[in-house]
C-alpha cells in the first residue's frame, strides 16, 4: 500500500486523468476541486474535512483548478487478491464519491494517525491495516466476476481457443450447442461433456459470461441506449439483458455505466508530477 498526502492547486488548463490503481482518499481539510467526466461538464465540488471517497481503477475524469489537501491510500493488488479469494484481476470496485462507512473510517483514521506520528509501528502495521481495508472494500464495494479456475481433462488449448473465437465472432447471434460443437469438430454430447471438464461451466453459462463481458465493454466505452447494447450482445430484450447482468455483476447496466463511465463528479487523484508537490511529510510506504 502506498500512503501519501496530495495537495491540489491551480493548473494552467484542465487535464484528463485515469486512475491506475484502486484508491481511498481522506480529506484533511475543507476544500474544493473542478472535476467531471467531460471537459465541457466540469463542476466545482466542495468536500468537508474527514470525508472519504473511493476511486476505482480506470476511473476517468477531467480535473481543473482546486484547493484541496487529502490523504491518498493506494490499495495493492496483492491485498485485493487475498481479500478476493485469489482473483484480484476479476474484482472491480465501485466508485463512491462520498463514502460513508464506519469500519473503513476507523481504519483510515488509524492509518492517518500512524502517518502523523512518523510510522513508528513499521511495515507490519501498514500491511495489517491494508489487509483489513482490502477486505472491507471487496466485501462491501466490489462487483465480482467469476474466477478463472483450471480443470483437468477436457478440450485441449487449441480447441478451447477456437471455441472462444467462435463465440466472440457470433456473440450477436442466437448460438446453439450444435453449432458450437461443430466449430471444433465434435458431437454435441461429447463437446458438452469435454467443455465442462475444461472450464467448469456449461457451454450456455460460458456464452452468457461472454455476452456480459461484451456488454460491460460497451457500457464503459459508449453512451448508446441500453437496448442497443443488449441486442449487440445477443439478448433479445433489454429486460433479459438487465436481469442476467445484475445476476453476474451485482448491479444493473445503468448502475454499472453510472459508476464506471458517467460518474459526473469525482475526486482528483493524480501523480505528483502533474500537480503541486507533496508536503514535507508525504511519503510512500510499501509496494503494490
Amino acid at each position: 500500500m502506498k500512503v501519501h498526502v496530495e495537495v491540489l492547486g491551480s493548473v494552467e488548463a484542465p487535464y484528463h486523468s485515469v486512475n491506475e490503481d484502486h484508491a481511498l482518499d481522506l480529506q484533511l481539510r475543507r476544500g474544493s476541486i473542478e472535476a467531471g467526466v467531460q471537459r465541457s461538464t466540469m463542476d466545482r465540488l466542495t468536500f468537508e474535512e474527514g470525508e472519504m471517497g473511493l476511486c476505482p481503477r480506470c476511473l476517468e475524469r477531467w480535473v481543473g483548478c482546486g484547493d484541496m489537501e487529502h490523504l491518498l491510500l493506494t490499495i495493492s493488488d496483492r491485498a485485493l487478491e487475498a481479500a478476493g479469494d485469489g482473483v484480484s484481476d476479476k474484482v472491480e470496485l465501485r466508485h463512491e464519491l462520498r463514502l460513508v462507512d464506519k469500519r473503513l473510517a476507523a481504519l483510515v483514521a488509524a492509518l492517518n494517525g500512524e502517518r502523523m506520528a512518523g510510522f513508528p509501528s513499521g511495515q507490519l502495521f501498514l500491511d495489517s491495516v491494508e489487509r483489513a481495508i482490502a477486505s472491507a472494500l471487496v466485501d462491501g464495494y466490489s462487483v465480482r466476476r467469476f474466477s478463472a479456475r483450471k480443470y483437468r481433462g477436457g478440450l485441449g488449448p487449441a480447441r478451447l481457443r477456437k471455441i472462444r473465437e467462435f463465440v466472440r465472432a457470433n456473440i450477436e447471434e442466437e448460438l446453439n450447442l450444435k453449432e458450437m460443437a461443430q466449430s471444433v469438430g465434435l458431437s454435441t454430447a461429447h463437446f458438452s461433456q469435454m467443455f465442462r471438464k475444461s472450464t467448469g461451466e456449461s457451454p450456455h453459462q460460458f456464452v452468457l459470461h461472454q455476452r456480459i463481458e461484451r456488454g460491460k465493454e460497451m457500457l464503459r466505452a459508449a453512451e448508446g441506449r441500453i437496448l442497443d447494447v443488449a441486442i449487440a450482445c445477443g439478448f433479445k430484450t433489454q429486460q433479459h439483458f438487465a436481469r442476467v447482468f445484475r445476476k453476474f455483476c451485482g448491479a444493473s447496466p445503468t448502475e454499472y455505466r453510472q459508476e464506471f463511465v458517467e460518474a459526473r463528479v469525482c475526486y482528483a487523484i493524480e501523480d505528483s508530477s502533474q500537480n503541486a508537490p507533496f508536503p514535507a511529510d508525504a511519503g510512500s510506504m510499501g509496494g503494490s
